[in-house]
């Protein structure tokens, strides 16, 4: 009788064991499943990016500002940078210092503009990413933009004016815009 209670003891132990192997085998194949995956994901929106970067159709979400005089501030209201083809379409916010030309309407101030004639020059980075640079022709008083943007879609854009302190966002690059 103790006989047939070690052999039942000894097989269930090598059941457990086996279910044991199993769940860790199914595991691990799970697990490099996830992480091919998510490699794929992050290749498929770095392509994304790249396209859209190329055929200027994106936008950049400001998350965060950061003007020259002052600590880095979020932002709880939507702004953003709209590049076209034919258009660049700036809603930002300002905050620092102007030296003149100061608007007299508060609703006027920001970086708020529509430029149909600009320069746009994208430049590869070592990381992978980009530096683009936007020069508008036709719009009074900004010198130029510069945005970095990381293979990820994290994005940061400098603004530098002839008549305002200069001023920075952080944000990222909303890939996912119908053309």
């Amino acid at each position: 009788m103790e006989y047939l209670r070690v052999i039942h003891h000894s097989s269930v132990m090598k059941t457990l064991r086996n279910i044991l192997m199993l769940t860790l085998i199914v595991s691990a194949a799970s697990g490099m499943a996830n992480a091919q995956t998510r490699k794929d994901k992050k290749a498929e929106k770095h392509a994304a990016i790249k396209r859209d970067i190329e055929s200027k159709h994106y936008i950049f979400v400001a998350d965060y500002v950061s003007p020259l005089r002052g600590g880095q501030r979020q932002l709880t209201s939507e702004y953003d940078l709209r590049i076209k083809p034919d258009s660049v379409i700036s809603f930002l916010p300002y905050f620092g210092q102007a030296y003149f030309d100061v608007p007299y309407n508060p609703t006027d101030g920001g970086i708020k503009f529509t430029s149909t004639k600009f320069d746009y020059k994208v430049s590869n980075k070592k990381n992978g990413g980009w530096e683009i640079t936007v020069t508008p022709q036709d719009v009074k008083n900004l010198e130029r933009m510069i945005l970095y943007i990381s293979p990820d879609g994290y994005a940061s854009l400098s603004v530098a004016s002839v008549n305002r302190d200069f001023i920075s966002f952080d944000g990222h690059i909303d890939y996912k815009v119908s053309n």
